[in-house]
């Protein structure tokens, strides 16, 4: 017989094989990513043609970029992570959404879409406060540092608040927040407008300094976050849509959607659930300072609470901005690369090790082809998606959203 240690063959029969298909025997040619537990798919080895699949949470840090060119297919990918998260799992996903791109996505989900804008009818307000959380910290007193912050960044100036106007600030927080947290009242949550009269009522000038700062968003034209909560926020898809704001008013409602995902991640946190969050257009978020400082803290800090923060952005330079903001690419554990750009090319490969092989799959790459980056494994991937009506849920091409309403 043939399978006998003997040497020779009496089964004459042959079979050719492909250099490519051959080339899959040799253990040390290609490296698998299979996972079992909640894993998710990400698409395809593009040399052994086997599923990758892969559990975040399983990582050191569960923290992730999704880096390429435009059409290189990011927000796809990101989408599609989005969806096999939702149907894997029980946990929380939350998304801050600068253009707009993926309301049709959640909206199928059966999740919260939150457009803020002048003209919107969403509504957070950011006096919301949750005081029955357990925990390390008092939620009155992280209340009282984002109400700092948010006023800081109303008033403006190159010095920010100075020291008097910080304890007047704090003073009256603790006196609009009082009735709650003794549960007595109608147990509503203040608004902006409380914390306005508030000021107005102290005798220091430098309280109606900040009271006169706050007068904009509270009674003026952009008061929009001074009126009572009016959406879901304990949907289980929630998506902060940004689109159509102006500068000024982008840096606030961007401040105010930050103290919402820290609130959602610490409440998720505090009832067992894990939290998906994801930033698109990542390189327009981290153009603020407050705002850049914040994420490098997500980066590190919020991981430590179940939160598996993803950024999405076209821009590697802005990564590497700072010292303070390169921490984000130095806490990342898990990267999607997709077809990059020739400079960006050349820092990934200095800052990854990337090699020229490696290297060759990021560039002039198809979308939806790249590179998986999972801790120390490193897999080029293929990701093919029919179309249909999933697929017209996902893509933000310009020729198939003309197909797609013409069809």
């Amino acid at each position: 017989m043939s399978s006998l240690a003997l040497g020779y063959n009496e089964v004459e029969i042959q079979r050719g094989m492909t250099t490519s298909s051959t080339a899959i025997f040799v253990p040390f040619m290609t490296r698998e990513l299979r996972m079992g537990g909640q894993a998710l798919y990400y698409g395809m080895n593009a040399l052994s043609h086997n599923i990758i699949m892969a559990d975040r949470k399983k990582l050191k840090s569960a923290n992730g970029l999704y880096l390429g060119s435009t059409g290189s297919g990011k927000s796809f990918s990101a989408k599609r992570e989005i969806i096999n998260v939702f149907l894997a799992t029980q946990d929380r996903i939350i998304i801050v959404d600068p253009m707009g791109e993926y309301a049709p996505l959640v909206r199928r989900l059966g999740g919260q879409v939150i457009e803020i804008a002048p003209d919107s009818p969403h509504h957070i307000n950011p006096m919301d406060i949750q005081l029955d959380l357990g925990g390390d910290e008092s939620p009155l007193s992280m209340k009282a540092d984002f109400l700092l912050s948010l006023c800081e960044l109303v008033v403006g100036g190159k010095d920010g608040l100075q020291p008097i106007e910080k304890t007047v600030i704090d003073r009256c927080v603790r006196q609009v927040y009082r009735e709650l947290a003794l549960g007595i009242g109608d147990g509503k949550p203040p608004l902006l407008q409380d914390l306005y009269e508030e000021l107005l009522r102290q005798p220091e000038p430098e309280a109606q300094r900040v009271a006169t700062a706050l007068e904009l968003y509270c009674t003026g034209s952009l008061n929009l976050f001074n009126h009572p909560t009016n959406v879901d926020l304990t949907s289980r898809v929630v998506c902060i849509v940004l689109k159509g704001l102006g500068e000024n008013l982008r840096k606030i409602a961007m401040h105010i959607t930050n103290d919402f995902v820290t609130s959602a991640v610490n409440t998720n946190f505090h009832n067992g659930i894990a939290t998906w969050c994801y930033f698109d257009e990542f390189h327009i978020l981290l153009r603020d300072a407050l705002t850049a400082s914040y994420f490098v803290a997500v980066w590190k800090m919020l991981r430590k609470k179940g939160c598996v923060p993803s950024a999405l952005t076209q821009n590697v330079k802005d990564l590497l901005a700072s010292r303070e903001i390169e921490a984000i690419l130095d806490n990342t554990d898990f990267m999607v690369l997709l077809a990059q750009a020739q400079s960006d090319r050349a820092i990934l490969a200095k800052q990854l090790g990337i090699s020229e092989h490696q290297l060759s799959y990021i560039t002039h790459s198809n979308p939806g082809e790249g590179l998986l980056f999972y801790g120390s494994t490193t897999i080029p991937f293929v990701d093919r998606f029919p179309k249909g009506e999933i697929y017209n849920l996902l893509t933000t091409r310009p020729e198939d959203l003309k197909n797609e309403q013409g069809a």
